[in-house]
């Protein structure tokens, strides 16, 4: 009798487990798609307000200033400060894979979990230099899922504060993770684009590379340069600094989350247990109890998926 019970306990945690595993995979797949799908929504709208706010104010300027002299209409684009970790920096547009996303400063896993991610110290598109962008494959809406597909000359279009800049596919190859050359410094203006590969594996990425072309849109007239600022509508003469990067795979996050959503499924999970033993039907109390310990897994797996080894 002691053998079968041990044997139904432990068929009981493999079964546990077995669910567990699989919800864990349609947050992956699915639950990660809601929550990039949310955050989008608001990087948008916060940069569509950056961006009217930066047209207007340096159109404003420009207008009560008029110099005397012609411009060039294609100025050399004036590096600004980088904006914040996680928050919005431009739009990039594929219009072949149908892309139409909102990059975001950083390669944290919670800063792609918003969206793809500039790599920390990377130029401006437009600048010279090599703009690289890191994105997910599969999970968090899969934004670069089908960049595989791009060929040579395939158009890419990155909008920000500075303008509309049109990019032409030149080289597509794969790498090993940690093969930092694809985003080391260039003497010209080069978009470079990162991804898992194969789809649903970390072990190696796929790299695209891409040259500037031009302007689709100039950017604002050009505002006497402040340094040190950062307020709206001013443009600094302080440079990103290319720094090195140490790998392609970004950062990782932290275990406190998901140790405190874990010990909340499981407190709440011995909470019902016993609340059904002392009744003569205890199937009510587990089926009422479910939606609750669904949105508690949600969070669980939201504050585990950051730090699993492989998160597509």
């Amino acid at each position: 009798m002691r053998a079968r019970s041990a044997i139904g306990i432990v068929g009981r945690v493999f079964v546990s487990c077995g669910l567990l595993l699989l919800l864990f995979v349609v947050y992956q797949l699915w639950g990660t798609g809601l929550i990039e799908g949310r955050h989008q929504t608001t990087l948008r709208r916060e940069f569509t307000v950056e961006l009217h706010h930066v047209r207007a104010t340096e159109t404003t300027i420009a207008s009560a200033t008029r110099p005397t002299v012609p411009e060039d209409p294609h100025p050399p684009s004036s590096a600004t400060v980088p904006p914040a970790e996680g928050q919005p920096v431009g739009v990039i547009q594929i219009p072949k894979i149908g892309v139409d996303v909102v990059a975001v400063e950083g390669t944290s896993e919670s800063d792609l979990s918003l969206g793809p991610g500039f790599y920390f110290g990377s130029p401006l598109p437009g600048q010279r230099g090599n703009a690289a962008i890191a994105g997910h494959r599969t999970t968090y809406g899969g934004p670069f899922f089908s960049l595989n597909k791009l060929d040579n000359g395939d158009a890419i279009y990155v909008t920000t504060l500075e303008g509309i800049y049109h990019f032409v596919v030149t080289q597509m190859l794969v790498v090993d993770p940690t093969d930092v050359a694809v985003v080391a410094p260039t003497s010209f203006a080069e978009l470079t684009l990162t991804t898992c590969d194969p789809p649903f594996s970390a072990s190696e990425r796929l790299v695209v590379h891409a040259r500037l072309v031009g302007l689709v849109a100039p950017p604002p007239p050009s505002t006497p340069a402040k340094t040190g600022g950062t307020g709206k509508g001013t443009t600094t003469i302080t440079r990103r600094v290319t720094s090195q990067v140490v790998d392609l795979a970004g950062g990782s996050g932290g275990w406190l989350s998901a140790v405190w959503w874990g010990l909340g499924c499981l407190a709440f999970g011995l909470f019902v247990w016993l609340v059904a033993r002392r009744r003569r039907r205890s199937w009510p109390i587990y089926l009422g109890s479910i939606p609750v310990l669904l949105v508690l897994l949600f969070f669980f797996f939201q504050g585990i998926s950051p730090i699993v080894p492989a998160s597509f």
